[in-house]
């Protein structure tokens, strides 16, 4: 689906060599199209789509590195982005060039063979915008078309740069309501002249929609929302009619309903369509946000669009009704499969739910659905209605229950890719579980915080019990069949986490780790064939293009999001978070900077002068609004400061922080929602996690000198 015709495709690699000729040095102007795209395995040197093609199988012909040299990879070139949080960006190559973004969506375009700048866009982001998010200040790349190049800011801006400066050529805003906590942390596509971009803020309570941008002006074609408004107004179009029905009660009007598009989408030119993946609701708790229940459509769905107008096709809903945060956001592949003897036009998906999708992409037929990772809420999916059939035991919003996978999923945003000659799908798999209780008096307070419905997360203080439930997160490198719907390898790892993953035409699948390496696979074995240390925890998906004929391998390494910031990974790569592009080829020999040990010392903590029950109600606090930034129980991952490192000054200023005085530095404003006592409690609890960790320094100590 991805060759256009021989004379098209001739014309295509003709008018685009004739520019490169004309372009002054590496600085060419990005001429891509959406026939170049589609002719992409004509110019396989290139990565100029976020999953290289419009089906997004981030499968690469190149083969010069292969299974048997590609031991002798060594590093060709290192960039230090400018921050040092989450790095999720796939990078985008063209004629030389290399787009790629940063933390706080900041825009560097490289020469792909030495890694030099060529020039930085920062959209400065204001650092107060960052609590709006449920999971970093990360982006997943831009978009690059007719010699502009597309960014989403973290505020919400979608922005298009000349490709030859990185100066603006426009700037729009995607959000329909400031007053929300609207985000934009997914890449953009563009498909015929539109520019395609989604939002996130599910969880802090907004509507999702996705919308389409003129490449050339900016100005907005078209939107299309995944839920229902306000069921007193008439719905936008004839699918809002048809979603209004699967809701109850209008709570969700305020909550906002969730649905976001916050990451996957992919395109078929044959047959015109657009897929997008949805989120998960705004409450996760639907006894709150739906009181009656209903399926809550377009809620953790797969939508099929005409790009032209944003109409609506078909949808196919994996989790009806989604209560667990399930999204079906993850990555969207399109395959021609033969399957039973016919050869189908399918799309794959490997949601959070933990079951592998095979769907027809033309109909939304579903084909199969099988698990792909071990999951307690539904026992399978019903063939006839194609409805999971959930387990009762599953329904948290009764009581309190331990539910597998978790909100990490089974798989996450980090992209899985697919191998035409293997036939197998690449899988970063996670095993993960949580315990869920319900809030069903809980109300929409305002934006910026979490808005799920759920009682604050309790997971054990101490730390032995803490690496029990770290222990209980597993992490895979998973290669699936989805014609026979098994698992054919897998590979483990240290935690979940894991980065994207690439396959290519030389048996190799590349991927990056949460503990700090770059890796390759044998695509048909799973075999481990060379791996480099990255530093710190790779998260993104790698790619791979070539230069004068060299082949090179880059990832994007910067450990954040969601997990990490969490706190369970405390430790585990045991350096301070970094952010760099690493780029590889054959013989390389650059050398690696030395990581950035984490040195510091634990300063004498202020008394604790709470009771128990104080403490107990700060622990409660602290778990409901600092835990998804600075840790559960207060014990850091390691990208945001870990509080109970505070100093004596900082004590002194507690009040002041919590009412805004480090909104400049990402820090958000709790005062409002804590009054003076609330405050004090809160801080009380940090003080005491603080002792706990001194008697645990003193203790290491001991056991080291014997």
């Amino acid at each position: 689906m991805r060759i256009t015709s021989p004379i098209t495709a001739l014309c295509t690699a003709a008018s685009v060599a004739f520019l490169f000729l004309l372009a002054p040095g590496p600085l060419a102007a990005a001429p891509v199209d959406g026939a170049r795209i589609q002719a992409a395995d004509r110019e396989p040197g290139n990565w100029m789509s976020h999953g290289r093609s419009y089906d997004e199988q981030r499968y690469s012909p190149l083969a010069k590195i292969d299974q048997a040299n590609v031991g002798q990879l060594g590093l060709a070139w290192t960039y230090k982005l400018d921050v040092d949080r989450g790095v999720e960006a796939t990078p985008i190559v063209v004629d030389g060039v290399m787009f790629t973004t940063g933390a706080y969506s900041i825009v560097y375009a490289l020469d792909a063979r030495s890694g030099k700048l060529l020039w930085k866009y920062d959209p400065k982001v204001p650092r107060e915008w960052a609590g709006n998010g449920c999971c970093d200040v990360v982006n997943r790349g831009v978009a690059a078309w007719k010699g502009k190049v597309y960014v989403g800011s973290f505020d919400g801006r979608l922005i298009a740069l000349d490709a030859k400066t990185g100066k603006p050529a426009w700037t729009t805003d995607t959000v329909i309501d400031r007053n929300r906590s609207y985000t934009i942390t997914g890449a953009p596509r563009v498909v015929k002249d539109k520019v395609i971009i989604g939002n996130g803020g599910a969880e802090m309570g907004v509507r999702g929609y996705v919308s389409a941008y003129d490449a050339a002006s900016g100005k907005l074609l078209w939107r299309f929302f995944t839920v229902p408004g306000d069921p007193r107004q008439p719905p936008e179009n004839k699918a809002m009619e048809m979603a209004q029905k699967t809701w109850a009660g209008d709570a969700y009007v305020q909550q906002g309903g969730g649905g976001t598009v916050w990451d996957s989408m992919a395109y078929d030119p044959e047959l015109d369509l657009l897929y997008i993946g949805t989120g998960n609701g705004s409450m996760w708790n639907r006894k709150v946000r739906s009181p009656g229940g209903g399926d809550n459509l377009f809620l953790s769905s797969i939508i099929a669009l005409k790009p032209d107008s944003g109409e609506y096709v078909w949808h196919y809903q994996t989790t009806p009704g989604d209560t667990w945060d399930y999204t079906a956001t993850q990555h969207i592949i399109l395959a021609d499969l033969r399957i039973k003897g016919e050869l189908r036009k399918v799309l794959m998906q490997a949601p959070k739910n933990a079951f592998f999708y095979v769907i027809d992409r033309k109909t939304g037929e579903l084909i199969s659905a099988e698990k792909f990772a071990p999951s307690n809420w539904a026992s399978h999916v019903d063939m006839k209605t194609g409805r999971p059939v959930e387990n009762p035991e599953a329904d948290w919003t009764k009581e309190a229950r331990l539910i597998f996978p978790s909100p990490f999923g089974a798989h996450n945003w980090q992209p899985m890719s697919f191998n035409p000659k293997t036939g197998l799908v690449y899988i970063p798999m996670q095993e993960t579980l949580i315990l869920l209780a319900p809030d069903n008096n809980a109300k929409y307070v305002r934006k910026g915080i979490f808005n799920v419905g759920l009682q604050p997360f309790d997971i054990p203080e101490d730390p032995k019990g803490m690496q029990q439930v770290a222990d209980a997160h597993k992490g895979h490198l998973l290669a699936w069949d989805p014609v026979a719907q098994k698992a054919a390898w897998d590979q483990p790892h240290v935690t979940i986490w894991n980065g994207g993953t690439l396959s290519t035409a030389g048996n190799l699948v590349f991927q990056g780790s949460a503990d700090g390496r770059a890796v390759a696979y044998a695509a048909d074995t799973g075999k481990k064939l060379w791996e480099a240390p990255a530093n710190t925890g790779v998260m993104a998906g790698p790619v791979t293009y070539t230069v004068d004929g060299e082949q090179y391998v880059t990832f994007m390494a910067g450990w954040g999001g969601a997990f990490a910031l969490g706190g369970a990974m405390a430790n585990v790569a045991k350096v301070r978070p970094e952010a760099r592009v690493l780029t590889y080829k054959l013989g390389g020999k650059a050398k690696m900077p030395a990581p950035t040990r984490v040195l510091a010392t634990l300063p004498k903590p202020p008394p604790v002068t709470a009771t128990a029950e104080q403490l107990a109600l700060g622990r409660a606090l602290y778990n409901g609004y600092c835990s998804v930034c600075h840790g559960f129980n207060a014990i850091s991952g390691g990208v945001l400061p870990d509080l109970r490192y505070l100093t004596p000054e900082k004590h002194q200023i507690f009040a002041g922080i919590l009412a805004g005085a480090y909104a400049r530095k990402g820090m958000p404003v709790f005062a409002d929602l804590l009054p003076p006592d609330y405050q004090a409690v809160l801080q009380q609890y940090i003080i005491k996690r603080a002792h706990d960790l001194e008697q645990e320094l003193a203790a290491q100590q001991k056991d080291a000198k014997k």
